[in-house]
């Protein structure tokens, strides 16, 4: 008997939990005991408040589709409670009932967000319709605020994976530029994550809600680039056969990320020059001046100021873009992070194909770490997508990886490779003990690791196979002291 009461308990408590929440904020009882009876015969779900302040404390505890609040009450009235709902809950539908005296009041409370607002004495009818359209407005809220949140997860900061403490002090700077008008220049080889970055720095700033607008400039013909951003008139050129607006106007109020601004023309070099310092413009063949408020931030995969040398880029466009630089390593020099990136590469790809891998052989991982990856980050996804397509076991094994990553690894030895593109010399012959003349190659070969791995000592004691004293205790016998700003990171 008693699980029978209790079972029948629990299904009445999920029929309860899928009906609409709706609160009632009015100081006079029978008007709120009354209304609560009507909506719950309606089938909502009512709970009651004697006042504005009793109604925050609810607010706080537990979760309501629509508020309806009478204005005139005491401690904390309507308005305030109005305002506190849309500063900390903007996905509550507020409804608010007024005297006939209040009218004003009830205007105001309109111009301050609620969604209507009903006289009283309530009609049934009336607050029937009021409540149905609040349900339908605040199902749009929702949504809206969970796409806002699937933004945030896709494009938001801590959706780059990152330990190395270059990519820390990046984050730090997106930090810190997010919520300005500073223009931004990222440089970087190409795969590095230029774009991820961009839309971080958006989606932190008060722009979040404004449009975002990614630009190839590299993929736009040069006689289209123009016409693309600013837009252009109908017949303005062969071709023009109605009027276009441009992505610069498309993001209005927003941000625009030019990626590859190298390979901008001297002309339009001139234009972007103005638009950055005046926001203004004029479409292809129109005499008709735009202003717009954008944020603008851009990317290069080369070296501009040796552009600006060899006169392929303006002088004065690139001081004016390069207030703020933001350098993103290749992943050859901040291999620490390849095992955190594979395995967020490989979370991601099971779950988009419902394929069963779990993981990498320690093998695999060793090869990804010694690969050079001149693709950088995206291409290190397209290794983690095709193995996870193409293997048949649960976890990634070698020959799961792409042809050219195996040939790599296994034709140069790893570590050789490695000193080789930290610049250390061919040794010359000197008569000495044998223990004296392997200190030089130690060194080297140590200091050749804390490179390769961003000067990660933990990591760096795994490859190398020893324990982190034994490798602290080298590291300051030949003076292999970190950077000021490793040091700076790994002390916090």
């Amino acid at each position: 008997m008693t699980n029978s009461v209790h079972t029948q308990d629990s299904e009445l408590k999920a029929q309860d939990s899928l009906r609409p929440h709706l609160l009632l904020v009015d100081d006079d009882a029978l008007i709120v005991n009354s209304l609560a009876e009507f909506l719950r015969l309606e089938g909502y779900t009512v709970e009651t408040a004697s006042d504005g302040a009793q109604a925050t404390d609810m607010l706080a505890v537990d979760r309501y589709n629509v508020v309806i609040t009478d204005v005139n009450m005491p401690r904390v009235n309507g308005l305030e409670l109005l305002r506190t709902i849309k500063n900390n809950y903007p996905d509550i539908v507020v409804l608010v009932i007024t005297g006939y005296g209040t009218i004003e009041n009830a205007v105001d409370a309109v111009k301050m967000g609620a969604f209507e607002y009903l006289t009283k004495p309530i009609i049934d009818d009336e607050i029937r319709v009021a409540v149905q359209k609040a349900l339908k407005q605040q199902s749009l809220l929702s949504e809206n605020y969970l796409l806002k949140q699937q933004l945030g997860l896709r494009y938001g900061l801590d959706n780059i994976v990152g330990h190395d403490y270059k990519m820390l002090k990046i984050f730090d700077l997106v930090e810190a530029v997010a919520d300005s008008k500073t223009t931004v220049l990222m440089t970087g080889e190409s795969g590095t994550g230029k774009s991820l970055i961009a839309r971080a720095i958006h989606h932190r700033s008060p722009r979040s809600a404004k449009p975002f607008v990614e630009v190839s400039c590299g993929s736009i013909p040069e006689t289209l680039l123009e016409s693309e951003l600013f837009g252009h008139v109908k017949g303005s050129f062969t071709g023009a056969t109605y009027d276009k607006q441009g992505r610069f106007l498309a993001a209005n109020g927003g941000t625009i990320f030019l990626d590859e601004i190298n390979a901008a023309s001297p002309a339009f070099q001139v234009k972007l020059l103005r638009v950055l310092q005046e926001k203004k413009f004029e479409p292809v063949g129109s005499n008709t001046t735009i202003s717009v408020d954008v944020r603008v931030v851009l990317a290069t995969n080369q070296d501009l100021a040796k552009l600006v040398e060899q006169g392929a880029f303006r002088q004065d466009l690139y001081y004016r873009i390069n207030v703020v630089n933001i350098l993103l390593p290749p992943l050859r020099q901040r291999l620490g992070d390849i095992p955190l990136l594979a395995e967020a590469f490989l979370k991601k790809h099971v779950a988009d194909t419902g394929r069963k891998v779990h993981g990498f052989t320690p093998d695999a991982m060793d090869m990804m770490r010694r690969y050079t990856w001149p693709g950088n980050v995206r291409e290190l996804e397209n290794a983690i997508e095709r193995a996870v397509v193409l293997t048949k076991r649960p976890l990634i094994a070698p020959d799961d990886l792409p042809q050219q990553v195996l040939d790599a690894v296994r034709s140069d030895g790893g570590i050789v490779k490695a000193m080789s593109e930290h610049g250390m010399p061919d040794f010359v012959w000197t008569p000495m003990p044998l223990k004296q003349a392997i200190e030089g190659p130690e060194k080297q070969i140590i200091l050749a690791a804390l490179k390769a791995n961003s000067w990660n000592r933990q990591v760096t004691a795994e490859q190398l196979d020893i324990n982190r004293t034994t490798l602290y205790k080298k590291m300051k016998r030949y003076g292999l002291d970190l950077p000021e700003d490793a040091e700076e990171l790994f002390n916090e």
